[in-house]
């Protein structure tokens, strides 16, 4: 009889594994439509994002936040609109952002509120127009083509650099992961012994079965390559 492995614990969703709700200042997301403008009231830190916050007071009298782009800086006019102003922060649809224009917090589909490219330091590139589709190069240097009408933030997301301080200690990098509701470090499962993981055990650290395990596999032996359809190096 084996025990509770780590996924499982996750799985169970408890207040260890989950990202502290106070942590996070703002639903950070694009909530305006249509013709809008605002200005920077603040830049703000916020524990749970990497990246600072720009608090905007929009001309109806209502609060938005938004990711902060390098440059951004209080007074500054930040522009919801159909219209090609490309200035640093403005919220432009991808079909009127020129290509090789850098842009950051992309909508995966229009009026999601932003889903790509929202780390600090993060940027991604138009590339091409089409038809109603746009072709963007995302931070992974990957190609992506998203519908014309998603939204994105003019500019680079600001913080760049973070990853450039090394965590030193080991103390330090858990720390850093605990606030964002992250189990740091994470042991390999070959590492293990047999009851505290499926690919425990054995005279040398190997996985000893297939690591590609079904969808439906019960909790205790769903780790590995769940439902690949393929694995290994293309």
């Amino acid at each position: 009889m084996g025990k509770r492995i780590l996924s499982q614990r996750k799985g169970r969703g408890t207040s260890v594994f989950r990202a502290p709700s106070h942590r996070y200042k703002a639903d950070v997301k694009y909530e305006i439509q249509g013709e809008l403008k605002g200005v920077v009231e603040d830049i703000i830190h916020d524990p749970g994002h990497t990246a600072p916050l720009a608090k905007i007071k929009l001309e109806d009298g209502k609060d938005t936040y938004l990711l902060a782009t390098e440059g951004l800086k209080v007074g500054d006019i930040i522009r919801f609109t159909e219209e090609k102003d490309f200035k640093i922060g403005n919220v432009l649809p991808l079909a009127s952002i020129p290509e090789g224009f850098t842009v950051c917090n992309i909508e995966l589909s229009p009026g999601d509120g932003g889903k790509l490219v929202r780390s600090s330091g993060a940027y991604a590139t138009i590339i091409s127009h089409d038809k109603g589709k746009t072709v963007v190069k995302l931070p992974s240097g990957k190609f992506k083509t998203l519908n014309s009408s998603c939204r994105a933030t003019i500019g680079i997301i600001a913080g760049a650099g973070r990853i450039d301080k090394p965590f030193v200690k080991a103390g330090i990098k858990h720390i850093a992961m605990r606030a964002r509701g992250k189990v740091h470090p994470v042991v390999r499962g070959v590492a293990m012994n047999p009851v505290s993981h499926p690919h425990g055990g054995g005279s040398h650290q190997h996985v000893g079965r297939p690591k590609t395990v079904r969808r439906g596999a019960p909790p205790g032996r769903k780790v590995g390559s769940i439902s690949a359809r393929k694995t290994g190096r293309r």
